[in-house]
């Protein structure tokens, strides 16, 4: 578990959060739920709804439709974010490689952060974009 402190660090860091004030990142991180998962775990699989993005805080994961491997995130990176902007299915799993702890930010709680200072917005899409690219450019190597 992250102290107070080691955890407004943490997420300071974050991109998706980056830019942001020292205020806001402190109410931000305090309502995050601290989660833990095993190697090897499936924290959602496609199609499950999805209500919450989450924030690796250290291990890696394996995001995947069924025995392809989409992207794997490390420390620091964010998964899960476009369930919670388009009420959609889960387009895809995610799979813990090792050991990780993740923070869980909710729907709701990332609404009204939004509300609040919609740059978070902007760094996500931002983010969601590369990724886009990067699958774009797998795709046209194969």
């Amino acid at each position: 578990m992250l102290t107070t402190v080691e955890r407004l660090l943490f997420v300071r860091r974050v991109p998706i959060f980056k830019e942001l004030r020292d205020d806001f990142i402190v109410r931000l991180a305090s309502v995050m739920d601290e989660l833990s998962f095993p190697a090897n775990y499936t924290i959602f699989n496609e199609g499950d709804e999805g209500r919450s993005l989450y924030i690796i805080v250290s291990g890696k994961v394996k995001v995947h439709i069924g025995n392809q491997q989409l992207a794997i995130f490390p420390k620091g990176e964010s998964f899960g974010e476009m369930a919670v902007f388009d009420a959609q299915p889960r387009s895809a799993s995610a799979t813990t490689l090792e050991t990780c702890e993740c923070l869980e930010l909710t729907q709701e709680q990332l609404y009204e952060a939004i509300d609040e200072t919609p740059e978070i917005a902007v760094n996500i899409i931002g983010i969601l974009s590369r990724r886009i690219r990067e699958l774009n450019d797998k795709m046209n190597a194969i």
